[in-house]
Protein backbone atom coordinates (compact mmCIF):
# COMPACT_ATOMS: atom_id res chain seq x y z
CA UNK A 1 0.00 0.00 0.00
CA UNK A 2 2.78 2.47 0.95
CA UNK A 3 4.34 2.28 -2.52
CA UNK A 4 1.06 3.49 -4.00
CA UNK A 5 0.87 6.69 -1.95
CA UNK A 6 1.53 9.87 -3.94
CA UNK A 7 4.98 11.43 -3.64
CA UNK A 8 4.71 15.11 -2.71
CA UNK A 9 7.61 17.53 -3.22
CA UNK A 10 7.54 20.36 -0.65
CA UNK A 11 9.76 23.42 -1.05
CA UNK A 12 11.29 24.88 2.11
CA UNK A 13 10.44 28.46 1.05
CA UNK A 14 12.74 31.36 1.93
CA UNK A 15 15.09 29.90 4.58
CA UNK A 16 14.95 33.20 6.48
CA UNK A 17 11.20 32.72 6.97
CA UNK A 18 9.04 30.24 8.82
CA UNK A 19 8.88 27.67 5.99
CA UNK A 20 11.46 25.28 7.49
CA UNK A 21 9.74 25.44 10.88
CA UNK A 22 6.20 24.72 9.72
CA UNK A 23 7.59 21.99 7.45
CA UNK A 24 9.13 20.20 10.44
CA UNK A 25 5.90 20.67 12.40
CA UNK A 26 3.77 19.25 9.59
CA UNK A 27 6.05 16.30 8.86
CA UNK A 28 6.44 15.41 12.54
CA UNK A 29 2.89 14.02 12.42
CA UNK A 30 3.06 10.27 11.61
CA UNK A 31 -0.49 10.41 10.24
CA UNK A 32 0.73 12.45 7.27
CA UNK A 33 2.79 9.48 6.11
CA UNK A 34 -0.41 7.44 5.95
CA UNK A 35 -1.66 9.83 3.24
CA UNK A 36 1.44 10.54 1.17
CA UNK A 37 5.21 10.20 0.74
CA UNK A 38 6.63 13.68 1.40
CA UNK A 39 10.06 14.93 0.38
CA UNK A 40 11.34 18.43 1.14
CA UNK A 41 13.26 20.27 -1.57
CA UNK A 42 15.83 22.76 -0.31
CA UNK A 43 18.68 22.75 2.17
CA UNK A 44 18.91 19.97 4.77
CA UNK A 45 20.96 22.22 7.08
CA UNK A 46 18.04 24.66 7.41
CA UNK A 47 15.61 21.84 8.20
CA UNK A 48 18.05 20.56 10.82
CA UNK A 49 18.19 24.02 12.39
CA UNK A 50 14.40 24.31 12.34
CA UNK A 51 14.12 21.14 14.45
CA UNK A 52 15.54 23.11 17.35
CA UNK A 53 13.19 26.06 16.81
CA UNK A 54 10.10 23.84 17.05
CA UNK A 55 11.43 21.44 19.71
CA UNK A 56 11.49 18.26 17.64
CA UNK A 57 15.02 16.93 18.32
CA UNK A 58 13.83 13.35 17.79
CA UNK A 59 13.25 13.90 14.07
CA UNK A 60 15.99 12.59 11.78
CA UNK A 61 16.85 14.72 8.73
CA UNK A 62 17.82 12.50 5.81
CA UNK A 63 19.60 14.35 2.96
CA UNK A 64 19.22 12.73 -0.47
CA UNK A 65 20.43 13.55 -3.96
CA UNK A 66 17.53 11.80 -5.71
CA UNK A 67 13.93 10.96 -4.88
CA UNK A 68 14.72 7.25 -5.12
CA UNK A 69 16.96 7.55 -2.03
CA UNK A 70 14.15 8.76 0.23
CA UNK A 71 12.97 6.60 3.14
CA UNK A 72 9.42 8.02 3.36
CA UNK A 73 8.97 6.90 6.96
CA UNK A 74 7.57 8.67 10.03
CA UNK A 75 10.21 10.18 12.28
CA UNK A 76 12.41 10.99 9.28
CA UNK A 77 12.28 14.03 7.01
CA UNK A 78 13.75 13.31 3.59
CA UNK A 79 15.34 16.40 2.06
CA UNK A 80 16.40 16.72 -1.57
CA UNK A 81 19.53 18.55 -0.48
CA UNK A 82 20.75 21.39 -2.69
CA UNK A 83 23.29 23.03 -0.31
CA UNK A 84 21.80 26.48 -0.85
CA UNK A 85 22.90 28.23 2.37
CA UNK A 86 26.66 28.50 2.72
CA UNK A 87 26.94 29.03 6.50
CA UNK A 88 23.82 28.39 8.59
CA UNK A 89 25.38 29.94 11.71
CA UNK A 90 25.97 33.22 9.86
CA UNK A 91 22.70 33.24 7.92
CA UNK A 92 20.29 35.83 9.34
CA UNK A 93 16.78 34.61 10.07
CA UNK A 94 13.94 37.08 9.51
CA UNK A 95 15.76 39.32 7.03
CA UNK A 96 15.59 39.88 3.29
CA UNK A 97 18.74 38.58 1.60
CA UNK A 98 20.04 37.61 -1.81
CA UNK A 99 21.10 34.22 -0.45
CA UNK A 100 17.64 33.53 0.96
CA UNK A 101 15.92 34.69 -2.21
CA UNK A 102 18.13 32.51 -4.38
CA UNK A 103 17.60 29.49 -2.12
CA UNK A 104 13.83 29.88 -2.35
CA UNK A 105 13.90 30.27 -6.14
CA UNK A 106 16.22 27.32 -6.74
CA UNK A 107 14.02 25.11 -4.55
CA UNK A 108 10.96 26.00 -6.61
CA UNK A 109 12.72 25.47 -9.90
CA UNK A 110 13.96 22.05 -8.77
CA UNK A 111 10.58 20.82 -7.54
CA UNK A 112 9.05 21.83 -10.89
CA UNK A 113 11.75 19.83 -12.68
CA UNK A 114 11.03 16.80 -10.48
CA UNK A 115 7.30 17.04 -11.19
CA UNK A 116 7.76 17.51 -14.94
CA UNK A 117 10.00 14.43 -14.95
CA UNK A 118 7.33 12.42 -13.12
CA UNK A 119 9.49 11.88 -10.02
CA UNK A 120 6.92 13.51 -7.73
CA UNK A 121 3.15 13.39 -8.13
CA UNK A 122 2.40 16.85 -6.76
CA UNK A 123 4.24 19.94 -5.55
CA UNK A 124 3.57 22.10 -2.49
CA UNK A 125 5.33 25.40 -1.91
CA UNK A 126 6.18 27.28 1.26
CA UNK A 127 6.28 31.07 1.05
CA UNK A 128 9.07 33.00 -0.65
CA UNK A 129 9.89 36.67 -0.32
CA UNK A 130 9.40 38.40 -3.67
CA UNK A 131 11.88 41.19 -2.89
CA UNK A 132 14.60 38.75 -1.87
CA UNK A 133 14.00 36.49 -4.86
CA UNK A 134 14.14 39.32 -7.37
CA UNK A 135 17.28 40.77 -5.78
CA UNK A 136 18.86 37.38 -6.42
CA UNK A 137 17.55 37.15 -9.99
CA UNK A 138 18.32 40.73 -11.04
CA UNK A 139 21.96 40.04 -12.09
CA UNK A 140 20.59 37.43 -14.51
CA UNK A 141 18.07 39.88 -15.93
CA UNK A 142 15.18 37.82 -14.56
CA UNK A 143 12.08 38.88 -12.64
CA UNK A 144 9.02 37.01 -11.37
CA UNK A 145 5.95 38.38 -9.61
CA UNK A 146 5.67 35.18 -7.58
CA UNK A 147 5.25 31.41 -7.59
CA UNK A 148 2.46 31.43 -10.19
CA UNK A 149 4.62 33.08 -12.82
CA UNK A 150 7.61 30.82 -12.06
CA UNK A 151 5.48 27.73 -12.55
CA UNK A 152 3.93 29.09 -15.73
CA UNK A 153 7.37 29.86 -17.18
CA UNK A 154 9.04 26.54 -16.38
CA UNK A 155 6.04 24.41 -17.36
CA UNK A 156 5.53 26.46 -20.56
CA UNK A 157 1.94 27.24 -19.59
CA UNK A 158 0.05 30.08 -21.28
CA UNK A 159 -3.41 29.70 -19.72
CA UNK A 160 -3.28 29.82 -15.94
CA UNK A 161 -4.92 31.43 -12.92
CA UNK A 162 -4.65 31.59 -9.16
CA UNK A 163 -7.17 29.84 -6.94
CA UNK A 164 -7.47 30.31 -3.18
CA UNK A 165 -9.37 27.82 -1.06
CA UNK A 166 -10.51 27.51 2.52
CA UNK A 167 -11.98 24.01 2.64
CA UNK A 168 -14.96 24.21 0.19
CA UNK A 169 -14.76 28.01 -0.15
CA UNK A 170 -12.90 28.64 -3.43
CA UNK A 171 -12.07 31.70 -5.50
CA UNK A 172 -10.22 32.05 -8.82
CA UNK A 173 -8.81 35.35 -10.06
CA UNK A 174 -8.98 37.12 -13.41
CA UNK A 175 -5.95 39.18 -12.34
CA UNK A 176 -3.65 39.08 -9.32
CA UNK A 177 -0.42 41.03 -8.92
CA UNK A 178 -1.06 44.32 -10.65
CA UNK A 179 -2.43 47.73 -9.68
CA UNK A 180 -6.16 48.06 -9.11
CA UNK A 181 -6.31 50.52 -12.00
CA UNK A 182 -4.71 47.94 -14.31
CA UNK A 183 -6.89 45.15 -12.90
CA UNK A 184 -10.00 46.96 -14.13
CA UNK A 185 -8.51 47.13 -17.62
CA UNK A 186 -7.83 43.39 -17.54
CA UNK A 187 -11.50 42.48 -17.17
CA UNK A 188 -12.04 41.29 -20.72
CA UNK A 189 -14.42 38.64 -22.05
CA UNK A 190 -11.72 36.22 -23.22
CA UNK A 191 -9.82 36.32 -19.91
CA UNK A 192 -12.98 36.00 -17.80
CA UNK A 193 -14.07 33.01 -19.89
CA UNK A 194 -10.61 31.48 -19.55
CA UNK A 195 -10.74 31.68 -15.74
CA UNK A 196 -14.27 30.24 -15.67
CA UNK A 197 -13.01 27.30 -17.74
CA UNK A 198 -9.93 26.80 -15.53
CA UNK A 199 -12.03 27.01 -12.38
CA UNK A 200 -14.54 24.51 -13.70
CA UNK A 201 -11.74 22.07 -14.55
CA UNK A 202 -10.21 22.51 -11.09
CA UNK A 203 -13.52 21.56 -9.49
CA UNK A 204 -13.70 18.48 -11.70
CA UNK A 205 -10.13 17.59 -10.66
CA UNK A 206 -11.28 17.83 -7.04
CA UNK A 207 -13.98 15.26 -7.70
CA UNK A 208 -16.92 17.66 -7.96
CA UNK A 209 -19.08 16.11 -10.68
CA UNK A 210 -21.25 19.11 -11.59
CA UNK A 211 -19.46 22.31 -10.55
CA UNK A 212 -21.47 25.49 -9.95
CA UNK A 213 -19.30 28.47 -10.86
CA UNK A 214 -20.41 31.91 -9.68
CA UNK A 215 -18.91 34.93 -11.44
CA UNK A 216 -18.55 38.14 -9.44
CA UNK A 217 -19.14 41.52 -10.99
CA UNK A 218 -16.50 44.24 -11.00
CA UNK A 219 -18.59 47.26 -10.00
CA UNK A 220 -20.91 47.99 -7.03
CA UNK A 221 -24.22 46.18 -7.52
CA UNK A 222 -22.82 44.78 -10.79
CA UNK A 223 -23.01 48.25 -12.31
CA UNK A 224 -26.79 48.73 -11.87
CA UNK A 225 -27.42 48.31 -15.62
CA UNK A 226 -24.63 50.69 -16.55
CA UNK A 227 -25.12 53.37 -13.90
CA UNK A 228 -21.87 52.50 -12.09
CA UNK A 229 -19.91 50.87 -14.89
CA UNK A 230 -20.50 48.73 -17.96
CA UNK A 231 -18.01 45.85 -17.63
CA UNK A 232 -20.75 43.47 -16.50
CA UNK A 233 -22.69 44.17 -19.71
CA UNK A 234 -19.80 44.32 -22.19
CA UNK A 235 -17.28 41.76 -20.86
CA UNK A 236 -18.38 39.64 -17.88
CA UNK A 237 -21.91 38.80 -19.01
CA UNK A 238 -20.83 37.71 -22.51
CA UNK A 239 -18.12 35.52 -20.96
CA UNK A 240 -20.71 33.81 -18.77
CA UNK A 241 -22.95 33.17 -21.78
CA UNK A 242 -20.02 31.70 -23.69
CA UNK A 243 -19.23 29.41 -20.74
CA UNK A 244 -22.84 28.25 -20.59
CA UNK A 245 -22.66 27.42 -24.29
CA UNK A 246 -19.75 25.09 -23.42
CA UNK A 247 -21.93 23.28 -20.87
CA UNK A 248 -20.45 25.01 -17.80
CA UNK A 249 -22.89 25.91 -15.02
CA UNK A 250 -21.78 29.54 -14.76
CA UNK A 251 -23.95 31.90 -12.70
CA UNK A 252 -23.88 35.68 -12.72
CA UNK A 253 -22.66 38.29 -12.78
CA UNK A 254 -23.31 38.22 -9.03
CA UNK A 255 -22.90 41.31 -6.80
CA UNK A 256 -19.48 41.15 -5.10
CA UNK A 257 -20.96 42.23 -1.75
CA UNK A 258 -23.18 39.15 -1.49
CA UNK A 259 -21.69 36.39 -3.68
CA UNK A 260 -19.19 35.28 -1.03
CA UNK A 261 -21.85 34.86 1.64
CA UNK A 262 -23.81 32.81 -0.86
CA UNK A 263 -20.80 30.61 -1.60
CA UNK A 264 -20.07 30.22 2.11
CA UNK A 265 -23.66 29.01 2.41
CA UNK A 266 -23.03 26.27 -0.16
CA UNK A 267 -24.66 27.85 -3.21
CA UNK A 268 -21.57 27.55 -5.39
CA UNK A 269 -18.41 25.45 -5.66
CA UNK A 270 -16.24 28.38 -6.76
CA UNK A 271 -16.46 32.11 -7.43
CA UNK A 272 -14.51 33.76 -10.25
CA UNK A 273 -13.20 37.10 -8.96
CA UNK A 274 -12.15 40.08 -11.03
CA UNK A 275 -9.01 41.08 -9.08
CA UNK A 276 -6.64 40.09 -6.26
CA UNK A 277 -8.27 41.57 -3.15
CA UNK A 278 -11.80 40.75 -4.23
CA UNK A 279 -10.99 37.08 -3.74
CA UNK A 280 -8.24 37.23 -1.13
CA UNK A 281 -10.08 39.28 1.49
CA UNK A 282 -13.12 36.99 2.04
CA UNK A 283 -10.96 33.86 1.93
CA UNK A 284 -8.53 35.16 4.54
CA UNK A 285 -11.31 36.53 6.76
CA UNK A 286 -12.51 32.93 7.01
CA UNK A 287 -9.11 31.23 7.28
CA UNK A 288 -7.08 33.65 9.38
CA UNK A 289 -8.47 33.72 12.93
CA UNK A 290 -6.87 35.88 15.63
CA UNK A 291 -7.55 35.22 19.33
CA UNK A 292 -8.03 38.64 20.92
CA UNK A 293 -7.71 37.42 24.49
CA UNK A 294 -4.53 35.42 23.99
CA UNK A 295 -3.23 37.89 21.39
CA UNK A 296 -2.07 35.18 19.03
CA UNK A 297 -3.21 33.54 15.81
CA UNK A 298 -5.65 30.73 16.55
CA UNK A 299 -5.65 29.52 12.95
CA UNK A 300 -3.94 30.44 9.71
CA UNK A 301 -5.61 28.26 7.11
CA UNK A 302 -6.03 28.36 3.36
CA UNK A 303 -4.50 27.03 0.20
CA UNK A 304 -3.16 28.71 -2.93
CA UNK A 305 -3.48 26.61 -6.11
CA UNK A 306 -2.18 27.39 -9.60
CA UNK A 307 -4.75 26.34 -12.19
CA UNK A 308 -3.99 25.30 -15.76
CA UNK A 309 -0.61 23.65 -15.14
CA UNK A 310 0.38 20.20 -16.42
CA UNK A 311 1.54 19.45 -12.85
CA UNK A 312 -0.12 19.98 -9.48
CA UNK A 313 0.95 22.99 -7.43
CA UNK A 314 -0.60 24.05 -4.14
CA UNK A 315 0.83 26.42 -1.57
CA UNK A 316 0.41 27.94 1.84
CA UNK A 317 -1.82 31.00 1.79
CA UNK A 318 0.42 33.22 3.91
CA UNK A 319 3.74 35.00 3.67
CA UNK A 320 7.21 34.14 4.93
CA UNK A 321 6.48 35.25 8.49
CA UNK A 322 9.86 36.93 8.94
CA UNK A 323 8.69 38.46 12.25
CA UNK A 324 7.93 34.97 13.62
CA UNK A 325 10.87 33.10 12.09
CA UNK A 326 13.07 31.32 14.59
CA UNK A 327 10.50 31.49 17.39
CA UNK A 328 8.83 28.15 16.71
CA UNK A 329 5.34 29.63 17.09
CA UNK A 330 4.24 29.65 13.42
CA UNK A 331 1.10 27.67 12.61
CA UNK A 332 1.47 24.77 10.16
CA UNK A 333 -2.25 24.36 9.35
CA UNK A 334 -2.03 26.09 5.98
CA UNK A 335 0.81 23.80 4.91
CA UNK A 336 -1.11 20.71 5.99
CA UNK A 337 -4.17 22.01 4.12
CA UNK A 338 -2.02 22.57 1.01
CA UNK A 339 -0.63 19.03 1.16
CA UNK A 340 -4.11 17.54 1.53
CA UNK A 341 -5.47 19.69 -1.32
CA UNK A 342 -2.62 18.51 -3.54
CA UNK A 343 -3.42 14.90 -2.66
CA UNK A 344 -7.09 15.44 -3.46
CA UNK A 345 -6.17 16.87 -6.87
CA UNK A 346 -3.71 14.04 -7.54
CA UNK A 347 -6.43 11.53 -6.75
CA UNK A 348 -8.89 13.34 -9.04
CA UNK A 349 -6.46 13.46 -11.95
CA UNK A 350 -5.58 9.79 -11.49
CA UNK A 351 -9.28 8.91 -11.62
CA UNK A 352 -9.71 10.89 -14.85
CA UNK A 353 -6.73 9.08 -16.41
CA UNK A 354 -8.18 5.69 -15.45
CA UNK A 355 -11.53 6.58 -17.00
Amino acid sequence: MEAQLPIVGITMGDPAGNGPEITVKALSDPALYERCRPIVVGDAKMIEQAKGFVNHPEIEVHPVSSVSEAYFKPGTIDVYHMDLVKDVSAFKIGEVSVEGGNAAFQSVKKVIELAMAGEVDATVTNALNKEAMNLALAPQGMHFDGHTEIYATYTHTKRYAMMLAFHDFRVAHVSTHCSLREACDRVKKDRVLEVIELGNQACLDLGIEHPRIAVAGLNPHCGEHGLFGTEEQTEIGPAIEAAKAEGIDAIGPRPPDSVFSEMHGGWYDMTVCMYHDQGHIPTKVLGFVYDRERQQWKAVEGVNVTLGLPIIRTSVDHGTGFALAGKGTSNELSLVNAIDYALRMAKGRAKVRRN
